[in-house]
């Protein structure tokens, strides 16, 4: 059944007008939460101005509890909470006026808002927090917040006075592992470390419990005649959390591991960005940008990124335009699957509009049908998570393809929505003294890998 094709030209109206609709509510809600950080970081101005007035010697710290606790005691909520958000206000109103701004006339919501302010939460200087803010509001504009982020962590790279690897070894000093207490006698487990590491963690994990389902699969197969055992229903997620149980308690994955021991010979994948030069020497003078990326995501520091890469199997080189930064073209010193890693690398996730998932977890599309003609070319394929694939051709969404990869999905009200290709992480270079790192490129690239992970001492 395709979905929506039956429906009227009044019905679509319809959709058409409630889409309209849930677009301005989310404006109008984005304009309120904004006024309300404006009213809560006026609390705490006022709660300060009294505590300097009155020279109190924590500095106001008091002052503050005092008038969180009055708000609290007038919105039927936790003194603490109040005072969180206050504080919260106040550095988005304070610190990022201008994200303050653009949530306050409904140009962005609260998710791009926090997404912004956790990615230039360490910027100090003023300008360059100005600088960095103007831009990521004008990001913010154009995708979801869930898209926003790698790209607002990617842009304050530009403006960070310490580069990635200092602050990792820094931040590598706070890694820690906590519990917390649920309810019905279960708890949760968390763990903060190197992005690298927790990464492959889970996906190590992952392989271990995709292989215990296949394992299953093929034992009920095989069977001749039925098992008295009771057959394995556990999702991928429980499979997940069962194994990591093990493998921290015994050191192995007892009880869980295949006939050939199996799971204990998978290795960990990761696939790490890495401009050329990051490779070559340490933080370059005139460079722009992070050392190298995660899946795309997370920024790593160069230390870490030569360390995985220099196990890597196989390389793709992706070449990108000098001064846009633009996808030009993939290449292999053993060229296999040339077009698939051409299009991951241009496209890097889902290109729904709004959808993140990592292009290596999504499938290849033609945006005009191969059954129809469509080519198999990079001109006419795209990657689409499963979920957004069968979308595509089981409702009436359409999409066109234009030229640079840009997507036109046109959806069953008929509204339009432009999906481009997120940029690459790549490094350019600037003038020797330029140190806002906006200046004009002379260059670039990068390198992804695919890095098997084991046990290392980062």
């Amino acid at each position: 059944m395709t979905a929506l094709l039956d429906a009227t030209d009044s019905q679509r109206a319809m959709l058409a007008e409630l889409v309209a609709g849930l677009v301005a509510a989310e404006q109008t809600l984005s304009s309120m939460q904004a006024a309300r950080d404006g009213l809560l970081a006026l609390a705490g101005r006022l709660a300060v101005d009294i505590a300097r007035q009155g020279r109190h010697p924590d500095h106001g710290d008091l002052a503050i509890r005092t008038v969180a606790a009055e708000i609290g005691a007038a919105q039927r909520a936790s003194d603490r909470a109040v005072e969180r958000r206050m504080s919260e206000a106040s550095w988005l109103v304070e610190r990022f006026p201008a994200v303050w701004e653009a949530q306050g006339r409904g140009l962005i919501s609260a998710a791009h808002a926090r997404a912004i302010l956790d990615a230039g939460a360490h910027l100090h200087d003023a300008s360059e927090r100005s600088a960095f803010a103007d831009d990521a509001v004008a990001l913010a504009q154009t995708t979801s917040p869930n898209r926003l982020r790698p790209l607002v962590r990617r842009l304050a790279e530009r403006f960070q006075e310490r580069t990635v690897t200092e602050r990792h070894r820094d931040a590598r000093e706070q890694r820690r592992v906590w519990v917390k207490d649920a309810g019905d006698g279960m708890a949760d487990l968390g763990m903060h470390g190197p992005a690298a590491l927790v990464h492959g963690m889970f996906d190590r994990l992952s392989q271990m419990a995709h292989a215990v389902q296949q394992e299953n699969a093929r034992a009920e197969r095989g069977a001749t005649e039925p098992s008295p055992a009771t057959p394995d229903t556990r999702t991928v997620d429980q499979l997940r959390a069962d194994l990591l149980s093990n493998l921290v308690l015994t050191g192995t994955p007892a009880g869980h591991d295949t006939a050939d021991g199996l799971l204990g010979e998978l290795r960990a994948r990761v696939e790490v960005t890495v401009p050329v030069l990051t490779l070559l020497r340490d933080d370059h003078p005139t460079a722009v940008g992070a050392p190298a990326e995660l899946d795309g995501q997370t920024p790593i520091d160069a230390e870490t990124a030569r360390h995985l890469t220099g196990g890597a199997a196989g390389w793709d080189r992706v070449l990108t335009h000098p001064i846009s930064g633009a996808m030009l073209a993939v290449d292999r010193y053993r060229p296999s699957e040339e077009l698939r890693r051409h299009l991951r690398a241009r496209d890097q996730h889902c290109r729904f509009p709004g959808c993140g998932l990592a292009a290596r977890k999504s499938d290849l599309d033609h945006s005009h049908d191969a059954a129809h003609g469509g080519k198999t070319e990079h001109r006419n394929l795209a990657t689409l998570c499963r979920r957004h694939h069968t979308l595509k051709h089981h409702s009436p969404w359409q999409v066109r393809q234009r030229p640079g990869g840009l997507l036109e999905w046109t959806s069953p009200a008929g509204r339009s929505y432009l999906d481009r290709p997120p940029p690459r992480p790549s490094v350019v270079f600037a003038e020797a003294g330029v140190q806002d790192g906006r200046g004009a490129g002379t260059g670039g690239g990068a390198w992804d890998a695919g890095a098997d992970m084991g046990a290392a001492p980062f």
